[in-house]
């Protein structure tokens, strides 16, 4: 953990938040949604754990807030730094809310959006427009080296399209039409997506207690 908590300083020390994800869009997104909140923080007091050299934990929980609590104390355990992780999905109300936590891997494996979006098609094939309901769901977690833990949850809400539409974005946004629009996850810009994502409204609930924590207005756990 000495090597992590090293690392996790950075060249100058101004290293005070870690995000457990390899993906630079999303420290992007939580830079944008703690900019000007935290006195001090710059653009350089948030690094994802790909630039920390951390390795990824097995996620084997049973929810979205469980997956995202596993990364969030991997990562702070290994940085000594306050950590933050996300899991998210697609719950479709007539199979039960699946896919789920499963849903980066439903067709088998893991990070395949082609297959995983041509099986849930298939799966949905005789299911009237009606009965369509879904939903993205994404838990986002905070926790410090010390134990304080935090959770929050923010829910896309809508129905499923009977084919893809639409370039933008990933994974199953090609089939979600967001209720209130006409359109795909995948047919509205970056910025009308960031506006009602869940990830985004999960990241923008737990704001108030990364806030808290980097201000040190939070008392250690236990």
């Amino acid at each position: 953990m000495a090597g992590g908590q090293e690392q996790a300083a950075g060249p100058a020390g101004a290293v005070r938040l870690v995000l457990a994800t390899h993906n630079q869009h999303k420290v992007r997104e939580l830079r944008a949604i703690l900019d000007g909140k935290v006195p001090g923080l710059g653009p350089d007091g948030i690094v994802g754990a790909g630039e920390l050299g951390a390795t990824e934990p097995v996620e084997d929980g049973l929810t979205f807030a469980e997956n995202a609590l596993i990364k969030a104390r991997a990562l702070a355990a290994f940085s000594g730094l306050p950590a933050v992780a996300d899991d998210s999905g697609l719950c479709v109300d007539v199979l039960g809310g699946a896919p789920g936590i499963f849903s980066a891997r439903w067709a088998g494996r893991h990070g395949d959006d082609a297959a995983n979006l041509a099986l849930l098609l298939a799966q949905l094939a005789d299911v009237a427009p009606e009965h369509r309901g879904a939903r993205f769901t994404c838990a986002a977690a905070l926790v410090t080296p010390d134990g304080y833990e935090h959770v929050e949850t923010g829910h896309l809400i809508g129905s499923l399209a009977i084919a893809p539409r639409g370039t933008n974005g990933f994974g199953y946004d090609p089939v979600l039409v967001p209720d209130g629009d006409v359109r795909t996850c995948a047919e509205l810009t970056p910025h009308e997506k960031n506006a009602i994502s869940h990830r985004g409204q999960a990241f923008r609930a737990l704001a108030p207690a990364i806030v808290a924590v980097l201000s040190g207005q939070v008392p250690a756990a236990g």
